[in-house]
């Protein structure tokens, strides 16, 4: 295959030495692509590997173009419930999505579904959480078998503007609130700061603690709790923060740190992935902890060039409504060959279900965690 008068080649990388070697040549690809959120980074892609991977499972798909990387799919190897390639990122990762260097254009996306049809011809390619405008968009265009696409998780997205503009959007009552709960901020003289990456583990941590404070006899996500989880978000964030994709923002009241937030950051994009906060924020002081989290983030994006949206994220809890965000739903791209077409037929007849029962349980199920 040829682009711009030269080949480009193809190989799958299995090996974890290997995945952790191509730190400088996914950065530079990473950066060629216009649509990468910080989840498609080498630092939290490898980083999630040494936590969650299983050996023999890794599946990088590589395009090279006279020796230069030009396109990669992170995928992995799983046996249940169905044989089928998945993103490399798990449940922890909120946007999943293929690399594509802008130069190379349609080209490369075709070279990485040629790629991926070698691999679909024993196991389904299941590549879930892609968010509106990914690359992998352009792989499943590219696609000559059976496919489908099917609506995943839901994301809320707000404008990255000063937190003045958020409450605009709000009804004048409501904004009201939001302003007095605003001044109330300064009133008890809540502080806040981006750490320096040599600050962010520390912080990092500290963020856990309050996490599972937050949630103390609620129903907190039990990976948060685990070892792992700590162990990838440091090594991870840390050095996200060094180049830009991340920020760690602590909260301090009359010297001690009572929050801390992380959001992820990319070209377009901000994203809130994760927070924890002292119940006695909320109970004795009554801090509204989501216009104190908004205000700093929205303060921090406005001196950044860059983000125009602010995402809170998968999941569509009803605090979040609040901001009347825009509800924008992740995709799930199913692709097959002929023998595993029965494969597609079982995933796509899950999700219809799982949608189907989510939506008879919706009117009594009890408010998930949300971060």
């Amino acid at each position: 295959m040829t682009a711009s008068g030269r080949a480009l080649s193809v190989e799958v990388c299995t090996e974890e030495r290997a995945f952790a070697e191509l730190a400088g040549e996914w950065e530079r690809l990473y950066r060629a692509c216009p649509s990468a959120t910080p989840f498609q980074s080498h630092a939290w892609l490898h980083s999630w590997w040494l936590s969650y991977g299983s050996p023999g499972r890794l599946r990088l798909v590589l395009v090279r173009r006279s020796g230069e990387l030009v396109a990669a799919a992170p995928l992995m190897r799983v046996h249940h419930p169905l044989p089928a390639l998945v993103p490399v990122g798990g449940a922890i990762t909120d946007f999943c999505d293929v690399l594509l260097d802008r130069a190379v254009g349609p080209q490369g996306a075709g070279a990485l579904a040629d790629a991926l049809a070698d691999l679909a011809r024993t196991a389904l390619i299941d590549f879930r959480e892609v968010r509106p405008g990914g690359a992998m968009e352009r792989v499943y265009l590219c696609w000559r078998g059976p496919r489908h696409r099917v609506r995943d998780s839901v994301c809320l997205e707000l404008p990255a503007v000063p937190m003045g503009e958020l409450v605009e959007r709000l009804s004048s009552r409501h904004a009201q609130r939001v302003r007095n709960k605003v001044n109330r901020l300064a009133r008890l003289g809540i502080q806040w700061h981006e750490v320096s990456p040599d600050e962010a583990g520390a912080a990092l941590r500290r963020l856990l603690e309050l996490h599972r404070l937050q949630w103390q006899g609620r129903g907190m996500s039990p990976e948060h709790a685990r070892p792992r989880f700590l162990e990838h978000l440091v090594r991870s964030v840390v050095p996200m923060a060094r180049s830009g994709e991340a920020t760690v923002t602590r909260f301090l009241l009359d010297g001690e740190v009572v929050a801390v937030n992380l959001n992820v950051l990319s070209g377009g994009l901000a994203g809130t992935y994760l927070y924890g906060f002292h119940p006695r924020l909320r109970e004795e002081r009554k801090v509204d902890v989501t216009a104190m989290l908004l205000h700093a983030s929205t303060e921090h994006l406005a001196s950044r060039d860059g983000p125009r949206v602010l995402s809170l994220l998968r999941g569509d809890e009803p605090y979040k409504y609040r901001w009347h965000p825009e509800t924008v739903p992740n995709q799930r791209f199913l692709l097959a060959r002929r023998r595993t077409v029965p494969l597609l037929a079982a995933a796509a007849g899950e999700a219809a279900a799982r949608r189907r029962a989510k939506q008879l349980l919706r009117p009594n199920s009890g408010p998930p965690e949300h971060r």
